[in-house]
Formats: structure tokens, sequence, C-alpha cells
């Protein structure tokens, strides 16, 4: 038998090593060359895909707040939860001369001198597991904290409130910042004798344009005066903002309805629009005001 150290020898001249041979230039710019083809091929893949995403997340994020909403209401004998009230908080200390006031939102409560916002002691509080902040069920993850300007503007230390609108034009009419003197008359809404419960909005995403503002009211398309009935809204809160196309048009706006359902809904086409802010129909019933045409009489 051949020694072993013979054998590797004459096994290394029959099989010489191949030297090495670095990436030429020309080489290397067609690598690079067709890594950026296909990532361009990728990207609009890649965009729809984290839309996708974004847009679950919305849908998933209000229907955990309109099963809170039908639990409320369980608890308040079928009362439709308020969107906004003001209560007098206990003081500190008792000798104080007079109570401060709470104004407490369905996403939560601003109290004391530094406007604290209390995201657990909203409507919808105990009835959800999540807090109110960046990245929670009150917020769209297709417009997060840090993209639009945050309302109430007046606070001293500014905090994310909610990118979702509630329906309590419709609702709770008595409850509503800034129309309450103009709709406080209509009925207070009771769940079980709300009319074509899956076509209701109760949440869908919201916001307000030029500048981007977020707003917690979901506004319906025209907005009623005492005096002259129904007018054009001119400053509409639904906001289409999933799926939007590359020219900066209105792309899909994610509701939750009274029926406990969620889905996406397009712009109606002779609806008010600010940017990619519009509303779903020109008029306000069903989606916002089912009976809204029993207001002027």
């Amino acid at each position: 038998m051949m020694p072993t150290h013979r054998l590797a020898h004459r096994l290394a001249h029959r099989c010489p090593r191949t030297a090495r041979r670095a990436f030429t230039l020309i080489e290397l710019l067609v690598c690079l060359a067709i890594i950026a083809v296909l990532t361009a091929l990728l990207l609009p893949t890649l965009a729809s895909a984290r839309d996708t995403a974004r847009s679950a997340t919305c849908l998933s994020n209000q229907r955990q707040l309109v099963l809170a909403w039908t639990t409320y209401a369980n608890d308040h004998r079928d009362a439709a939860m308020p969107l906004a009230q003001l209560v007098a908080a206990p003081t500190s200390p008792p000798a104080s001369p007079a109570p401060t006031t709470l104004r407490r939102f369905w996403w939560g409560t601003i109290a004391g001198p530094n406007d604290t916002i209390d995201h657990d002691s909203g409507f919808l509080g105990p009835y959800l597991s999540s807090s109110l902040s960046a990245r929670s069920v009150y917020e769209c993850p297709a417009q997060p904290w840090g993209s639009y300007r945050p309302q109430p503007a007046g606070l001293t230390v500014q905090q994310p409130t909610s990118t979702y609108g509630y329906n309590g034009y419709f609702l709770a009419p008595r409850s509503t910042p800034g129309w309450a003197t103009q709709i406080a008359f209509r009925p207070w809404q009771r769940l079980s004798s709300l009319t074509a419960p899956s076509d209701l909005l109760v949440f869908a995403d919201a916001l307000l344009d030029a500048p981007l503002r977020n707003t917690a009211l979901l506004d319906p398309p025209m907005l009623f005066d005492a005096t002259l009935g129904w007018l054009p809204n001119s400053a509409p809160t639904t906001a289409f903002r999933h799926a939007r196309p590359r020219d900066g048009s209105p792309g899909k706006a994610q509701a939750a309805h009274a029926d406990g359902s969620a889905r996406a809904h397009t712009p109606a086409p002779d609806a008010p629009r600010t940017g990619f802010v519009s509303s779903v129909s020109a008029e306000p019933g069903l989606a916002y005001v089912p009976d809204w045409a029993d207001w002027a009489q």
C-alpha cells in the first residue's frame, strides 16, 4: 500500500487548486443593476402588503371599539355612549373654592391645571384592555402619532387622543361639542331602536384636512342648522387614508357599524372633499343620520 503522504502528494498534483478571481467592475455593476431592478419590482408589492396589514389592524381596532360601545349600552339601559361630557371632580384639598371641571370624552378625560389626560377614564376605558397611547386600539396605524396636529390644540402637554371618529352627532346629540346647541332637540338613541344598523357608522377613520388634525367626532356630510335646515359640510371628517393612490386622492376608510360589523368604504363621488377627507355618502342617511329627513319637520 502506498504511504499516506505520497498519496496526498500525488492527488495534490492531479487536482491543482484554481486561483480565486475577484469580481470585475463590470460584473459588480451588472449585479447592482439586477438588484435595483428586482427592488423596483418588489417595492409596490411590499407597499401593498404593508397597507393590507395596516388595514387589517385598523379593522381589528374598530371591532374592539364597537364591541366596547355595545357593552357600554348594555350597562346603561341600552343608551348610546356620549361623545363628551363635563363633570365636576372632587376638590383637593376639600377647602378649595370650586371643583375642577373634567372634560370627559369617549377616548379619555382631560383634567387638572396641566390638562393631564387620563387615558383609562373615558367612556370606553372600562371596556377596553388597551390604554390610550401611540399604536393603541384608539389609533389607526395608517395615521400614526406625529403625522398630524393633535387636538385639543390648547393642551399644555400634547398627547395622542384618537384618530377614529365617533358618530355622536346622531347617537348622542346633546353631548356633541360644537353642534349641541343646534341639534340637542333630537332624541338620544338607544341601540334597540336603531334602523338599518348594518349601514349606520358608529366609528370610522377620521381626520381634518388643511392642516391635518385629528378629530374624535365623525361629522355627517351635511350639518343641521335650526333656521336654515341641512347645509353642506365644508369640512368633512371621514378619512379615506387606506390604499391611497399615488396622486394623493382618497383611498378607503375603515368603519365599524352598529351591528358590530366592520368594513372598508370608498368616498361618494359627489360628496364634499378636502384632500383625502370626505364622506361615504353625499347625504346624511343611512350611514350617518338615518332619520335626517325628519329633522326639518
